[in-house]
């Protein structure tokens, strides 16, 4: 499918063919029919983005910040990767869209193939001829009268009828609107049907012109020609309301209310401007400053736009998917005229001419524009299944031609990969593709745009937005999962029984349920007598580190039960964050904590077979990730993980301390490891950067599938680590130790009453 996308580093922008989105579940697949382009917001976006690094560091004092704190703890490598890595990210633009549904998803019941909707949402209404929404974030068109266009108006509605709400207006106030552009054209017209008077101020005469027009009983260009105009008409009182509709870095539209209000009015800021309020004028009149938060209630709460948890009507009457509803009826009863407010149509092959117009590059006025896309025609693999089709141009698969130095497609092992987030593009995507013996052949991702960036970027012969297309692929002979925790169980155990050796990051799955689907589908391969058996490997990649190796080498010598206490500065994370969502990311002990976990057992060169934790009080901050856990082993060896998120960033994350033998051994954030015997110290440094074993990783996993070795980790110390870690998580929530038996969890779950 086609999708307008901008480059993170330069801003520019181009139409690329990308695979359609994955169909998630409480989402729903839209063709879309028209999109608007946000001229405010999609105008500053594309500013920022061409701006250079040090204008971005000057506009961004956060993320500088951010840098800074993890150039101190992981060192110039890493943090300039990681830099690099996110500035080439494509960017999805657009936030306001209408078209129809094709399909929905699990847990979707209120909507139907062939609805005609509006969409809303940043990373999801996008400028694109298909869309995946979640169901809160859609609202259906009425029928008839409201036609794609008109409806691809409903996100910004939504915004207008939020500030309006905001500003607690009632029938008969005056109200002051500044800035009259598109958010203040349809502000107006709403607040004509909510019964006000209203008076407007723009810096150009047509659009003056317009305002007047759609409802504004006067309005002018001049700040004190708008002050004198307000206290002229109210008696010399002052606007009941002001509503900030402008796009600008000034103060001035926020101060300019202040001087029209009457006495203890309120302001509202609805579009984005500077907000140095000058006290005097706001102390004075004793005036209410409010920030109008984009489409309503229910806008950046996770829980409610990409899990559907709505607000009940009883206590949250108007939510952002019931003031698009709402902005749509006044469409349907031809309340609003939108058609005067579209000045500009493209088709989404010319969508770089809209961007054109509102970054300035096209010296020509503009108001509203509309993106539109082609007609519907059925493709072969469509037609005839009773839904609204989507154009035979929107694809799943996309073949690229590889860059000139990628590798050969007859290397001797030929990867798939599921999943391109963040972690895999930084960390296991260029570890693999600096091995010569690989050649990266299909990348599956569920939104288009980043699968198809992340492809080319690393040299993939394709992209897809189907995991069965990676797992059907004769010519892949490893699978490597780098989803979102949720799916790794499922994943791994279909890939395995297709016949894929699976390298998954951690963690490995997020119940003991889970984890006994994965033994029984991992068993039965291990008892074959074949060298090239597919088998499994997790990215418990701290083994592989060099210093790690180093370390236990050293320990091999001691020969009696050690202690080891892993101090990790793990810093904080939201409780929104989709990692302590306990559907998606399991919390922070299973997807992190299992790193320590695996490490330990490593270590002490034994599966732990008993396990207690406790955490600090959480006083609604943390989300259970403040914790001391003890580890017991079967050889009488212990261990102390303190994973605490209540820290300081920017000071080292993880440190270690071995105790055994007359031996002491400390690693920092491997990045120095000492070891001391018989009064002798040695010290090993990494130069550059930290290394956690990445590379190593990836090594060994290529090794063990062209059966150089055998896997890296056997799958006892998999599920050992796994099971520990699950059991770690219920002694902390239910405040009693765990006992732990990997051997007698093996043999039950797959249903083999012999020993494993």
């Amino acid at each position: 499918m086609k999708q307008l996308l901008q480059d993170g580093r330069t801003g520019a922008l181009e139409v690329t063919e990308v695979p359609a989105p994955q169909l998630l579940p409480g989402c729903v697949l839209v063709r879309t029919a028209s999109s608007l382009v946000s001229a405010g917001t999609e105008r500053a976006c594309a500013e920022f983005a061409r701006k250079n690094l040090f204008a971005k560091a000057k506009a961004r004092p956060d993320l500088v910040r951010d840098v800074m704190a993890k150039l101190r703890r992981d060192g110039i490598g890493s943090t300039l990767s990681t830099i690099r890595s996110r500035l080439a990210q494509p960017q999805s633009v657009g936030y306001s869209s209408a078209g129809t549904v094709v399909a929905v998803g699990d847990g979707v019941s209120d909507i139907r193939a062939g609805d005609r909707v509006a969409c809303a949402g940043v990373g999801y209404a996008v400028h694109a001829e298909c869309a995946c929404v979640p169901r809160l974030l859609v609202a259906k068109v009425p029928e008839p009268g409201v036609s794609f266009d008109e409806a691809a108006f409903a996100t910004v509605g939504a915004v207008c009828l939020h500030g309006i709400r905001t500003a607690a207006v009632a029938l008969g106030d005056t109200v002051a609107v500044i800035g009259l552009g598109l958010l203040g054209q349809i502000t107006i017209q709403l607040l004509k049907i909510a019964g006000c008077r209203v008076f407007g101020t723009d810096l150009l005469d047509s659009r003056v012109g317009l305002a007047i027009r759609n409802g504004a009983e006067e309005a002018c260009t001049g700040a004190w020609e708008f002050r004198d105009l307000c206290f002229q008409k109210t008696g010399g009182v002052g606007a009941d309301a002001v509503l900030i509709t402008a796009e600008s870095p000034s103060s001035e539209p926020v101060n300019l209310a202040a001087d029209v209000a009457r006495d203890r009015a309120t302001v509202v800021a609805v579009g984005t401007v500077a907000m140095e309020l000058e006290r005097k004028l706001y102390y004075e009149k004793e005036l209410t400053f409010r920030v109008s938060r984009s489409y309503g209630p229910g806008r950046y709460d996770a829980a409610y736009e990409q899990k559907g948890r709505d607000y009940p009507i009883g206590h949250v009457r108007w939510t952002e998917t019931r003031n698009m509803e709402a902005f749509l009826r006044f469409i349907a009863e031809r309340k609003l005229d939108l058609a005067s407010l579209i000045t500009h149509r493209f088709s989404i092959e010319n969508a770089t001419r809209a961007y054109d117009l509102i970054t300035g590059r096209t010296d020509e006025p503009f108001l509203g524009i509309v993106l539109t896309y082609p007609e519907a025609e059925p493709s072969e693999s469509r037609k005839g299944d009773g839904i609204s089709p989507l154009p035979a141009s929107i694809s799943e698969k996309i073949a690229l031609r590889p860059p000139i130095e990628s590798r050969p497609t007859d290397a001797p092992v030929r990867i798939g990969v599921l999943g391109a987030g963040a972690f895999a593009q930084n960390t296991l995507l260029p570890a693999l593709k600096a091995i010569p013996e690989i050649s990266l052949r299909g990348l599956c991702n569920a939104t288009g745009a980043r699968g198809r960036s992340a492809a080319e970027k690393f040299g993939f012969s394709y992209c897809t937005n189907s995991e069965d297309e990676i797992l059907r692929d004769a010519e892949i002979d490893a699978v490597l999962i780098a989803t979102r925790h949720h799916l790794h169980a499922r994943q791994v155990v279909t890939a395995m029984e297709a016949g894929k050796s699976v390298f998954c990051e951690k963690p490995l799955c997020l119940s003991e349920d889970e984890l006994a689907s994965i033994v029984r589908a991992a068993v039965p391969r291990l008892r074959t007598t074949s060298k090239t058996a597919p088998f499994l490997m997790v990215g418990f990649n701290r083994r592989f580190a060099p210093l790690s190796i180093q370390l236990k080498r050293f320990l091999s010598q001691v020969h009696e039960p050690i202690s080891m206490n892993y101090r990790v500065n793990a810093g904080y994370l939201p409780a929104d964050h989709w990692i302590n969502d306990p559907e998606q990311g399991g919390g922070r002990i299973l997807g992190e904590v299992c790193h320590f976990v695996d490490f330990l057992s490593y270590l002490a060169g034994e599966c732990a077979v008993e396990v207690r934790a406790e955490s600090v009080s959480n006083r609604g901050r943390y989300s259970m990730d403040n914790i001391v856990a003890t580890m017991q082993f079967a050889n009488g060896s212990l261990g102390t993980i303190t994973y605490m998120a209540n820290g300081d960033k920017s000071a080292p994350k993880e440190r270690l301390e071995v105790f055994g033998g007359a031996c002491v051994a400390i690693l920092e954030d491997f990045r120095r490891l000492e070891l001391v015997r018989n009064g002798r110290r040695k010290t090993f440094r990494t130069r550059w950067q930290q290394d956690k074993g990445h590379k190593g990783e990836m090594r060994a996993f290529v090794d063990a599938v062209q059966a150089k070795i055998p896997p890296p980790i056997c799958l006892e110390e998999i599920v050992g680590s796994t099971l520990a870690t699950l059991r770690l998580q219920r002694a902390c929530q239910m405040g009693q130790p765990q006992n732990v038996d990997v051997k007698e969890f093996i043999a039950a779950s797959s249903e083999e009453s012999s020993t494993y």
